[in-house]
Order: structure tokens, then C-alpha cells, then sequence
């Protein structure tokens, strides 16, 4: 299982801005290069949107133009910001903020809470599902453990798009949603949960968003602290926001627009929390100078699997479908998808776990294979399944792995062993890197070979091993490494949630699979009811599921195995069909009618020039290049001649000394030191550059307004060949 681009573990820290650009399409490249808001990055699936956006941050930091404590970079997991804020440090961008939008405002709520409410801050809850069950109790209404579940999540929808509990109905109305239980009811529930809370002196995570908005917009001089904190924003997954991430974002922002919004309508898949991808769609509107740049260059999958993706969504509908992106596979053919039908989910369940023993025998790693399904239900039939065929697997969504008890006590003993391990008979018969992490390790548990079986057992052995094949991977790249900087690497990898890959076969649900990839998917349970779901009823939920269908044909990136069964259980009646979706797409299935527009190509759009949103832009800087090599320059000096200090100077030698001579006459008449007029590399930039305009001396670093509007006049008459109207012998 990895993140959605393939990378070293241990990559180079490149030695340059200019070196951070290496590798980069000529999209991303845009992407990067565009340093200065708004930019609206449009990123297909497997484009290397990740890869585009650390660039951009990297590049910025490393030209000079950003400062890394005024970056804020904001997404949806823990997860995706801690592989974000791994890869900024492997392009030598450390110290970039990158957090989920509940992690960004929780510091902030934190930190200006005695400041603007005083008192300590209350708790914050984990989990609601108890304090809606006490909810419950006092309104006297009985709720089992589904309908538990069901009023959260209204709940929880209901707060991130800014509904008070006598809104609830109403809003629900509008929206078109369908409630679980009678709104009225609902609205009861939730307004009692308000009040438990507030007995209780607890807030949950979306109180979080809301008290950190109410902060922003009652206190301003607390809102601008905060944004003279950040001022550069990266927003990844931005169709993914609700209502409220999008107010918390604009106090954020203020009156300013330097951000960078990244995301893919066709991969809208959380609109049951609030996600809506208006904001996405609508960017162009609210920012009419915003740059648009467009990925469509595909780098994860075969043109087989591209091409049943872009299949898909060629038959889908609504406004997201409108500006979906035609991907172009950049990998060489692969097998085409194979559609497997069978009988009953168990035989199912066993042709999958049949198939991925065959796979792995053929020495494809269990962590580069997947079973996807819909619903975590379906989980049980094929963690048994693989259990018996003697696959080992995880289950995507479970305790992150630095929080699991043994990979903690292993950092123990891995640390120890690091500071004494001279007293250490485990050490005394080892001596590279691995050795030792085997022989510290052996004895937390881990064995050459895997227990037998399934269970928590097979689990803390899948943690141990991870961590052992880290050690050999880090040992590789860097020859030498001691157990002490292994520890080291452990440690900022556990501070960026950088977690190893653990070897088994990933069983996730579609959604929770967003944002990975692996070699080979299984997708199963691909049949009417199931997907789409049976409880999608309008057009709305039907094209989100089958946009869930394509963020899951585009985790795979060689084989796709899609397969679905008649009937749920053996000898059940066969009467289920194959996902409406597949029509047309698999072999022997009738098309259904396509949308006769294709979908959009990548490339650039530039915004239109001098247009902007009601904010006004701020003078921008934008990174140094030579004007005779192009390197980006970072070096003071060097960005003052605007070209290397080693390039050749092209510089009107007669021309330098009448400034020189110019100069020395100025610094007598105010008194003041020569370099204070304009410093000897300034003096080489106007002799080298010859400006013929106001504007074009203007662009040479060191010629400020102030300069330009007293010594302006004299240098442009200097440099087309005349006496300064100011010369002081003439005066």
C-alpha cells in the first residue's frame, strides 16, 4: 500500500530551488512555479497532484519567496498531512505547517481561548455516539444502535453546514435529503445533545470549526495575529470542503488571495458529511484572476484501467460531470480488467483469495494488492476468506501505526538499545543496521516467520516486520547508518504520521481508499444494490456512487479484477445484476446512452488580466532567475545583478563609471555615504541592464520607489546619453 505517487523512501534533498523543479511535467511544473494566488489546480486521479503542490511549497521556500513559518497547507487526514509534511521534508522544506483543517484550528482555539473567552477550554470528546444516546435518554426516545449512528451523522452534517437545531427541518427540506427519523424528532435530539454538552463542559470536532470561526470574525485583532501568521495558503482535496471549512478558510484568508486550491469533482465522494464541490467549481467565479492549471497526465494506472475510468464518468451527469477531466495514461498497456461473475458472496470471497495466493506466490507483495468494497460489512467473508488461503492482510482505518502498543514499545527498546546497546548480549554477534534491528525487535515478538492465522497476534507481527524492512530500506540508502539514526528517522516519521508500509494484502472500503494506490485491485460486491447502494435514490446519491466506483477502478495501477455474485448466500435465489455502471463497459453488456462532450484536456488557464475579487492584491515577489542561464537565484548579491556571479556580464563599462562618477556627486551633496545612493552591485545591474523606461529600472533590486522618484530621472538620462537635468556641478 503507498500514497497516491510512487517515491524513493529515501530520496535526495535537492540542492537547489531549481533542482526541486527536476521531474516535473509541464503542468506540474506550472503549478509550482505559480507561487503567488489565486491558483486553482483542476488534478485528475494519479496526475501527481500530491507531487505538484510540495513541489510548489518546496520551490517557494527554497527561492526565497515564501517563509516556511507562513505557509499553512490544509487536508482532510492525518494521513495525507503527514505524507505532506514527509515530503516537504525530503525536499528541504521543513518547518511548513501542513495539518487537517480540525488540526490547524484546534492549535489556534487553544492557544486564544483565555485570550478571547478566558478560562480553560473545555474537553473535547472523541466520540458522540454516547452523548446522543444520553441525548436520547432525556427526550424519552429510544434509539438502537443503527439509529445511533444515523443521528450523529445528521448531526454532524448538520453543524458543518451551519444548521442551529431549529433550522434542522427547513434545512433538510432545501437540501433534499432524506432523514433517517422524522426531522422534527431529529432537531429535538440534536438540540438536546447541546445541552448535555454544555452540562457537561465538552466540546466535539466541529465545535472546534465553529468556535474558531466565531473567534476569527468577533475579534479582529485576533484574526489579524492569524494572518499575520500565515499568509500563503495550500488547500489539498478542496472539493471535499463543507460550508464551514470554507467560512474558517476565508477568515483565514481576509482580504487577501494568495491561495493554491487543489482538487477532482469527479472524486466528490463525501457529500453525506457536508463535501460539496461548489467551492471548487465556483473558484473561477469568486477569483476571475485566478490561473487554472489542469492535470489530465495519468502516472498510476495502465491505459486499460484509464480507460474503463474515463468509461465511467463518460455516462454520468450533473454538474460535477460537466467539468470532469479526460485522463491520458502515460505508462505503458497492461492487462485489460477482468469481470468475474460468481454464484454466492462466500465463492466470491474464496476466487479472490485464491487468486491473490497465486499472485503472491509469484512474488507480488501482499502489500501491493487490495480488496475494495462498499460497505465495512462485506469485510468479514473475505478477512476469513484470506485467513484461509494463508494471506496475510490488514484492515484499512484502524489505530494509526505509531499510536499501536508494540511499534511504542519497540521505539523503546530500538532507542535503548541505541544508547547502550554496547551492554547488549542481543548485539554482540551483529554488526550492519538490519542485524541489529532483528535482534532488538526479536525480542518484542518478532520471528523470521509470520504466526499462523489471523487475529491480534498476526497484526503485532505485521508492525514488528514493517519496521524491520524500514530498517534495511534505510540502511540501503544510507550506507553507514547507526541504530541511533534509524531512531532518529522513527522519530520524525512517527511527528509527520509517515507510517512504513506494512506487508499484507489492504481490505478497505472505496472510501477510505481515496488517496492510495497499489498494483492490483480487487473490487468486489460490483452488483445492483450494492453499487450503487440501495438506499441511493436520486440522481444526486446515484452519480456520488458512481463516482465512488471511479476513485476505486483508480487505486489500481496494472490489475483491476471487478467482480460481483447472484446471490448473497449459498443456494440464495440469483437474482442480483451486475452494477448499472459496468453497462457498456464490460464485454457482453449493452452501453447505455454516453454524454456526447468529452471531457476536459489539461493545460493552463491564466486568469484575466488586472480582474480580481473584491481584495486587492498585494505587490508579489516572484523568484530571481539569471537573465543569462535561468537558474533561480537565492543569493542576495546574485539577485541584485539578476544573473550569476560565474555567468558573463554583457556590462557598458563607460556607462558604469558615469553612474559611479553620477553617484559620488549625489553622496557629497546630501552628506551621506556613496553606497547609500546605490550600492556597487546596483550600479552593475543599471549599467548591465541599460533600463530605457521607469518601469524597467524599477525591476532592478535596490531601486526602491523612494529611489526611483529622486534618482530616477537622472539615471534614465545617464543611460540614454545625456547630462542628468540634476547634475550638482551644474547646479
Amino acid at each position: 500500500m503507498t500514497a497516491a505517487t510512487h517515491s524513493t523512501l529515501f530520496p535526495q534533498v535537492p540542492d537547489s530551488a531549481d533542482a526541486v523543479l527536476d521531474g516535473l511535467d509541464p503542468e506540474q511544473r506550472e503549478v509550482a512555479t505559480a507561487l503567488h494566488g489565486p491558483v486553482c489546480v483542476l488534478a485528475g486521479a494519479g496526475t501527481g497532484k500530491t507531487r505538484a503542490i510540495t513541489h510548489r511549497i518546496a520551490y517557494g521556500v527554497r527561492a526565497g519567496v515564501l517563509h516556511p513559518s507562513s505557509v499553512l497547507a490544509v487536508t482532510f487526514t492525518n494521513r495525507a498531512a503527514g505524507e505532506m509534511r514527509g515530503r516537504l521534508r525530503q525536499l528541504g522544506a521543513a518547518g511548513v505547517q501542513a495539518r487537517t483543517f480540525h488540526s490547524a484550528a484546534l492549535r489556534q482555539l487553544q492557544y486564544f481561548w483565555p485570550k478571547a473567552i478566558g478560562g480553560s477550554m473545555p474537553r473535547l470528546v472523541d466520540r458522540k455516539i454516547q452523548l446522543v444516546a444520553d441525548a436520547a435518554a432525556a427526550c424519552r426516545i429510544r434509539l438502537d444502535r443503527g439509529e445511533l449512528r444515523d443521528v450523529t451523522a445528521e448531526i454532524e452534517w448538520s453543524k458543518v453546514t451551519q444548521t442551529v437545531p431549529a433550522d434542522y427541518a427547513p434545512a433538510v427540506a432545501k437540501s433534499g435529503r432524506e432523514a433517517p427519523r422524522d426531522p422534527a424528532e431529529i432537531a429535538q435530539l440534536y438540540a438536546a445533545y447541546e445541552d448535555v454538552k454544555r452540562e457537561r463542559s465538552v466540546i466535539d470536532f466541529e465545535d472546534v470549526l465553529l468556535l474558531t470561526v466565531a473567534v476569527l470574525q468577533d475579534r479582529h485583532d485576533i484574526a489579524e495575529q492569524v494572518r499575520s501568521q500565515y499568509q500563503h495558503f495550500v488547500v489539498d482535496e478542496y472539493q471535499d470542503v463543507s460550508p464551514l471549512q470554507q467560512r474558517l478558510l476565508e477568515l483565514w484568508l481576509g482580504e487577501r488571495d494568495s491561495l493554491c486550491v487543489v482538487g477532482d469533482a469527479s472524486q466528490t465522494i463525501y457529500s453525506f458529511t457536508g463535501a460539496t464541490p461548489d467551492h471548487l467549481l465556483d473558484f473561477r467565479t469568486r477569483h476571475p484572476g485566478a490561473t487554472v492549471v489542469k492535470l489530465v497526465r495519468d502516472y498510476r494506472s495502465t491505459p486499460q484501467v484509464v480507460h474503463l475510468a474515463n468509461g465511467l464518468l463518460s455516462q454520468a451527469r450533473g454538474r460535477a460531470a460537466d467539468h470532469r477531466l479526460e485522463l491520458v495514461s502515460q505508462r505503458a498497456p497492461g492487462p485489460e480488467p477482468a469481470y468475474t461473475e460468481y454464484t454466492d458472496e462466500p465463492a466470491e470471497a474464496e476466487g479472490a483469495a485464491r487468486r491473490i495466493r497465486e499472485l503472491v506466490d509469484s512474488g507480488v507483495p501482499a502489500a501491493e494488492i487490495a480488496i475494495l468494497f462498499r460497505t465495512n460489512a462485506q469485510s468479514e467473508t473475505y478477512e476469513q476468506a484470506l485467513a484461509d488461503a494463508g494471506v496475510p492482510y490488514q484492515l484499512r482505518g484502524a489505530e494509526r501505526f505509531f499510536d499501536r502498543p508494540e511499534v511504542r514499545k519497540a521505539g523503546v527498546a530500538l532507542r535503548g538499545a541505541a544508547r547502550f546497546g554496547g551492554n547488549d548480549s542481543l548485539l554482540d554477534d551483529v554488526v550492519d543496521l538490519p542485524s541489529q534491528v532483528r535482534a532488538v525487535l526479536s525480542g518484542e515478538g518478532w520471528t523470521p516467520q509470520p504466526p499462523a492465522g489471523s487475529g491480534a497476534v498476526r497484526e503485532r507481527w505485521e508492525s514488528l516486520a514493517a519496521l524491520v524492512n524500514l530498517a534495511q530500506d534505510f540502511a540501503a540508502a544510507k550506507p553507514g547508518a547507526t541504530l541511533a539514526d534509524l531512531v532518529a528517522e522513527l522519530d520524525e516519521r512517527a511527528n509527520a504520521q509517515h507510517a512504513p508500509t506494512v506487508q499484507g494484502v489492504t481490505l478497505a472500503s472505496l472510501h477510505s481508499a481515496k488517496g492510495l494506490e497499489w498494483d492490483v485491485v480487487f473490487l468486489v460486491g460490483v452488483a445492483e444494490g450494492m453499487m450503487p447502494i440501495t438506499y441511493a435514490k436520486t440522481d444526486e446519491q446515484i452519480e456520488e456512487e458512481r463516482r465512488l466506483l471511479y476513485v476505486g477502478v483508480t487505486r489500481a495501477r496494472e490489475h483491476l479484477h471487478v467482480s460481483w455474485s447472484l446471490s448473497r448466500s449459498p443456494g440464495g435465489r440469483p437474482n442480483r445484476r451486475p452494477s448499472r455502471f459496468l453497462d457498456g463497459l464490460r464485454p457482453g453488456s449493452t452501453a447505455t446512452k454516453a454524454r456526447a462532450a468529452g471531457g476536459a484536456a489539461g493545460g493552463i488557464e491564466r486568469g484575466i488580466p488586472g480582474t480580481r475579487g473584491s481584495a486587492p492584491r498585494r505587490a508579489q515577489r516572484t523568484p530571481a532567475r539569471c537573465r543569462v542561464c535561468g537558474r533561480t537565484l537565492t543569493d542576495a548579491g546574485e539577485m541584485k545583478l539578476m544573473r550569476c556571479d560565474d555567468c558573463p556580464s554583457d556590462m557598458n563599462e563607460g556607462l558604469y563609471e558615469q553612474l559611479r562618477e553620477w553617484r559620488a556627486d549625489q553622496a557629497r551633496s546630501s552628506g551621506q555615504p556613496a553606497f547609500c545612493v546605490f550600492t556597487d552591485r546596483t550600479l552593475v545591474a543599471i549599467a548591465e541592464t541599460a533600463p530605457d523606461d521607469e518601469h524597467e529600472l524599477a525591476r532592478i533590486p535596490g531601486v526602491g520607489m523612494r529611489k526611483l522618484t529622486r534618482y530616477g530621472a537622472d539615471v534614465l538620462a545617464i543611460c540614454a546619453g545625456q547630462y542628468p537635468a540634476g547634475d550638482t556641478d551644474q547646479d
